[in-house]
């Protein structure tokens, strides 16, 4: 299935006792059509806020009750519009929504005013001040190719050590007009809280606060003390994933 949904309505992709979450929900209503349990396997885990309209998730369903076209339409039918399926289908018996990624592509959405906007509110971040967009480009070239994203991102909680290399494939941002300003970013994948770090890093830049040329030596820091603030969750989208 391919899933899109209003964050703001949920406390985060993964499931979590006692909230609403994009999995738990879904889970539920396949559930009970299908008349079986359902673990669904997810191609990106979002956080509490942050939407998507191209989010992937596979299951394994009773052939004889998963049907594609009526399972996506109960769904439609119970959680729209916070939650909609998009498209749905059968896959091979080896698909997997997260390990047969490809790679993976978020938005993030800023408006640059100096007056907010209430209906872009829920799905972009605000930023009262002027962007120099030159500065949000060059910032963008030093994340291209494999790096150690360890300043942008949250270490995980396991034990032992592990590896904060991702490889990044584009990241461009985009004058939408009027101060509407999208950056793109795709990569192979990405680790907890990356993509909002690195966007509130360039945000910092567009802003005067950090020069664009200091990218480069903030990866090569390895440490998150070394970025800037992570920005907003409601401006970020998963926007698409490859396989």
């Amino acid at each position: 299935m391919v899933v899109a949904y209003d964050g703001g309505r949920f406390r985060g992709m993964a499931e979590n006792a006692g909230v609403a979450t994009v999995a738990g929900t879904l889970r539920d209503v396949l559930e009970r059509c299908l008349g079986h349990e359902v673990t669904l396997a997810v191609a990106g885990r979002t956080d509490a806020g942050v939407h998507a309209w191209g989010q992937v998730v596979s299951f394994d369903a009773d052939e004889r009750r998963g049907d594609p076209e009526r399972l996506a339409q109960a769904v439609n039918r119970q959680c729209a519009p916070a939650l909609v399926v998009r498209e749905a289908g059968r896959a091979e018996p080896d698909f997997d929504a997260r390990f047969s990624a490809r790679s993976r592509h978020y938005r993030y959405t800023v408006l640059s005013r100096p007056v907010p906007d209430p209906f872009l509110a829920a799905t972009s971040w605000w930023v009262a001040h002027p962007l120099d967009l030159n500065a949000l480009r060059l910032g963008c070239d030093a994340l291209i190719g494999s790096h150690d994203f360890s300043s942008f991102c949250r270490r995980p909680k396991t034990a032992g050590e592990v590896s904060l290399v991702r490889r990044v494939l584009d990241a461009r941002w985009h004058d939408l007009g009027e101060g509407l300003l999208r950056f793109d970013i795709s990569a192979t994948a990405f680790c907890h809280q990356m993509v909002r770090s690195i966007t509130g890093t360039l945000v910092d830049m567009g802003r005067g606060r950090r020069r664009a040329g200091e990218m480069a030596g903030i990866l090569r820091a390895r440490d998150r003390h070394a970025a800037g603030t992570i920005a907003p969750p409601e401006g970020l989208c998963l926007w698409a994933v490859t396989y």
